[in-house]
């Protein structure tokens, strides 16, 4: 009994030794296949990155794990005239999207960026892009980086660290202001268009945003920037002071005013930037004017009628009037042509039965007929007898 249990234990123990190796073995493998679908989206095209990604669910970063878009860059430092290719994933899929090189972190907005080079691109069916981009100098001193957002509907932007070889470098610039506000809850804009509006008039809305002083010292009488942009153009900012004090650790609502200029329709975007910083940015999709199309209409429909009236009405006046005489003779004729046959005989009688002493188509009866004169008007002593014929009595 003993000596089987004894033999028992050895073999496990040689199995057990004989199967450590192979277990070591696997382990290295699963290590090297997740370290190589890790590095293989940086590696390989967008196309590829895109089918490792949804082949293993590790490889894809912790950022696009979590909902937030995902941009990255082919080389991390190049000079003015080159390029460089930019790919990104977990953006919202069908989505316009620009791609600037901004200086000084993009601190300022738009304005620290080379608009003029930038580029834009259109997602795919799964929120994927590949770019070229082209390197410029900003306007802004660096630190830089490569800065993509969405053009229209929801708003979202990320940013890459990118260095422009010999452009200038210089510290960030500190804020001046005495409070640090950062927005606590998602921004409205708050009205509704009128009928003026329907008609052109300048579109307004007022932002509402809760903001909250993260800085040490309060925040009194802040200055802030509103701006408005539509498409891929920069936006027109607009200084805005906040009456009012925002204690540190607290938070305000602030109300700011909004216009479009008139006639403006289409898609908006309504940035609030304080402090050098953009602190959010609001969709605002705006109505095409229809109440001035149908003005042109009418207008267009009014015009020439009009101008048809005048020309008939000049043409009435600088038409030759007739005389009288031709009046009487046309209308005469007319009488004449529309009577039926039976009239003539009963406007004779009617004039001998008045005492007219002229015979008929004579000059002066006046109930002659008007075609007859006195030279071709029948003879009164034509005789209209038949000659006898021969041999009758």
């Amino acid at each position: 009994m003993n000596g089987r249990t004894g033999a028992g234990r050895a073999a496990a123990t040689s199995t057990a030794r004989a199967a450590t190796p192979r277990r070591r073995v696997r382990g290295r493998v699963v290590a090297a296949f997740a370290l190589w679908a890790a590095l293989a989206p940086g590696l390989l095209p967008a196309d590829g990155a895109q089918a490792v990604a949804r082949a293993v669910p590790h490889a894809v970063p912790r950022a696009a794990a979590d909902g937030k878009p995902v941009v990255q860059l082919s080389a991390k430092e190049a000079g003015k005239g080159g390029s460089l290719t930019v790919t990104g994933h977990g953006w919202r899929p069908k989505a316009l999207l620009t791609l600037l090189i901004c200086g000084q972190n993009m601190i300022g907005g738009s304005n620290s960026c080379a608009n003029g080079d930038g580029r834009a691109t259109t997602t795919d069916a799964h929120g994927a892009f590949r770019r070229k981009l082209p390197v410029a100098e900003p306007p802004k001193p660096c630190p830089c980086v490569v800065h993509v957002a969405t053009v229209t509907g929801a708003a979202a932007a990320a940013d890459a660290p990118f260095t422009v070889a010999g452009h200038p470098v210089a510290p960030l610039p500190r804020e001046t202001t005495g409070g640090r506000l950062a927005v606590l809850a998602q921004p409205r804009l708050a009205g509704s268009s009128g009928l003026l509006t329907w008609f052109g008039a300048p579109a307004q809305r007022e932002l509402t945003v809760t903001v909250g002083n993260l800085g040490p010292a309060p925040a009194r009488d802040p200055l802030f920037r509103v701006g408005t942009s539509h498409g891929v153009f920069a936006p027109k900012w607009e200084e805005q002071q906040w009456r009012g004090t925002i204690p540190a650790g607290k938070k305000a609502q602030i109300r700011l005013p909004v216009e479009l200029p008139a006639g403006a329709h289409g898609d908006y975007l309504v940035s609030l930037a304080y402090g050098g910083r953009t602190l959010v940015e609001q969709p605002w999709g705006v109505g095409r004017p229809w109440g001035v199309t149908l003005f042109w209409v009418l207008l267009c429909a009014v015009i020439p009628t009009a101008v048809f009236r005048i020309g008939m009405a000049l043409v009435d006046r600088v038409r030759p009037h007739r005389t009288d005489r031709t009046r009487r003779r046309s209308a005469g004729r007319g009488h004449a042509a529309g009577r039926p046959a039976g009239t003539r005989t009963r406007t004779k009688d009617r004039t001998a039965h008045d005492g007219s002493t002229d015979g008929p188509g004579m000059p002066g009866d006046s109930g002659g007929l008007p075609w007859f004169t006195p030279d071709t008007a029948p003879s009164t002593t034509t005789s209209t007898e038949r000659p006898t014929s021969k041999g009758s009595a």
